[in-house]
């Protein structure tokens, strides 16, 4: 079995649904998660999705913030929802496959514009997230999982528009690197899509302050599909849909896609 998996910051799902709908349509993958869905799971329009053959949901998500989804053309089942800082803020919700693989959906807190936790408790928050999922990761070493979503870091030099003028901008500062740094390395996690695309710059958010966010090309990496090493091994396809990010209303993220043979 060959999944395609997506994952996409669609910034409020319901006043965004043409665009999903359109990507289901273009792109087909298998399965997309979808972070700031900003929804109840009651109000999140499914039918639509149905129609199109992603029958199949698992979600979590309050009117007007955060809020996760994953929605399959493959039968899938609900798989939990880790509760860091026991905040029941909708970051995260997972899925099992009927093969048994995993599709883990994160929403890691933005952070804020300070990078001060004694100053900022957005920031603190972020770390403590980061540190949450360090420890569960070390407790419990993933084996067939996929991990995605949007992680707020773009951990990589290359994976900003301009590293020195980011190391203190909150997404690319050195203690929020290194805590996602010790979270993947906790769970053994491989980031898929620098292993299909090892070298150069790679965005997949532009801000919605620019004027031509293309021109610009000011980005960030903040959107991830990891594995745990027995995926990884099948793992390939890696791309970055930029163009998406460039359509009606967009989301200031593009979606991110890689393909897993299960």
């Amino acid at each position: 079995m060959t999944l395609t998996v997506a994952t996409w910051n669609i910034n409020s799902v319901r006043l965004r649904e043409p665009i999903v709908l359109d990507l289901l349509r273009a792109a087909a993958p298998d399965v997309l998660c979808l972070q700031e869905t900003k929804a109840p799971v009651e109000k999140i329009p499914t039918g639509n999705f149905a129609a199109l053959g992603y029958r199949h949901i698992v979600s979590r998500g309050f009117k007007g913030y955060n809020g996760v989804a994953i929605l399959s053309r493959h039968p899938i089942e609900e798989a939990g929802e880790l509760d860091f800082c026991q905040r029941r803020d909708a970051r995260h919700v997972a899925a099992r496959l009927e093969n048994g693989a995993v599709i883990h959906n994160f929403y890691i807190p933005a952070g804020g514009d300070e990078p001060d936790p004694a100053a900022n408790p957005k920031f603190a928050h972020k770390l403590e997230y980061l540190s949450c999922l360090r420890d569960w990761f070390r407790d419990n070493r993933p084996e067939r999982a996929i991990l995605v979503g949007d992680l707020n870091i773009a951990p990589r030099e290359d994976d900003v528009w301009n590293h020195k003028q980011l190391l203190k901008v909150v997404s690319h500062t050195p203690v929020e690197v290194a805590g996602l740094g010790a979270a993947q390395e906790a769970g053994g996690w491989v980031d898929i899509t620098r292993q299909d695309i090892p070298d150069g710059q790679l965005y997949s958010w532009w801000s919605y302050r620019a004027r031509d966010w293309d021109a610009a090309d000011r980005g960030r990496r903040l959107d991830h599909i990891w594995a745990s090493p027995d995926l990884a091994r099948g793992a390939g396809g890696s791309r970055i849909d930029r163009h998406v990010r460039g359509w009606f209303k967009p989301s200031d993220h593009a979606p991110v896609f890689a393909s897993f043979d299960l």
